[in-house]
């Protein structure tokens, strides 16, 4: 039997908020791995956030987290980490010339948070645990090493502004996108580095388990998940993801993570009952 190397986008593609994991999807996922497939998460979450998946569906592979910007392996201490970061003066002067527009702001240092304002609205995109260190003020006064990941709460209707200013800024040494949340908040910027993306991670991921770029699937739902359906063989959108990922991907499902896509795409892909 041909086995396949299988990427997972977590939010919005597995889970439909942030801990909504059924017991049968993770006996779905065992049974495949026990077939001999290697299931991979690849998540713009940090690692705090999303071992709670990796656990309980007993993985025994690497992970890939902020968005291919550091990628570990929890069982292999040997293994050879990734870990892309992005310059914390690049921050900084974003965060001071745009302060204006920003509601605020967050890095992100493996679990370490470096936190503009306290602000228990936005605590979903913190993904605070027990292990999560977090340190208020200005970045400026905070931030004290480079961080894996700057995400902006801008005001209403400032994120194309926020946005602007760093590509224009930059020229392409930092990135930028804007989330679209369907106005669960305002103006969401992430800003990032070209070094990384969950593709250029999953094909590290695919090389260092042996796997050939025709046997990896991937499963996901936004922006960020382009370059991981753009590298594997078959790349698969779930229904309602951002209308770029759907142009990207080689097949669209009717149904998402409240349907339990991730689960109903793969048992009948393998022709699972």
């Amino acid at each position: 039997m041909t086995t396949n190397l299988i990427a997972v986008d977590l939010d919005g593609t597995l889970l439909y908020d942030f801990d909504s994991l059924d017991e049968s999807v993770c006996r779905f996922m065992k049974r495949l791995t026990a077939m001999g497939h290697k299931i991979v998460i690849a998540t713009g979450r940090p690692f705090r956030s999303s071992r709670f998946v990796y656990d309980r569906f007993m993985l025994d592979t690497p992970i890939i987290n902020y968005n291919g910007g550091l990628v570990t392996h929890p069982k292999d201490a040997s293994f050879p980490i990734l870990n892309y970061t992005v310059r914390k003066e690049a921050i900084i002067d974003i965060f001071e010339n745009n302060v204006d527009l920003i509601r605020n702001a967050f890095s992100e240092v493996k679990d370490n948070i470096y936190l503009f304002r306290e602000e228990h609205e936005i605590d979903p995109l913190l993904h605070i645990t027990p292990d999560s260190e977090i340190h208020l003020g200005h970045l400026k006064d905070t931030l004290s090493e480079d961080p894996n990941g700057f995400i902006i709460i801008g005001k209403q209707g400032t994120g194309k502004a926020i946005e602007s200013y760093i590509r224009q800024k930059y020229q392409g040494t930092v990135l930028a996108r804007v989330w679209d949340l369907k106005g669960e908040y305002d103006s969401i910027v992430e800003v990032f580095t070209p070094e990384f993306n969950k593709g250029k991670a999953l094909a590290y991921v695919a090389a260092y388990l042996g796997f050939p770029r025709s046997r990896v699937i991937a499963i996901g739902d936004g922006h960020n998940d382009i370059e991981m359906l753009s590298f594997a063989a078959l790349g698969v959108a779930v229904k309602g993801s951002h209308p770029d990922l759907l142009r990207a991907a080689d097949q669209v499902l009717e149904y998402d993570a409240r349907d339990n896509a991730v689960v109903r795409f793969l048992s009948q892909y393998f022709a699972l009952t």
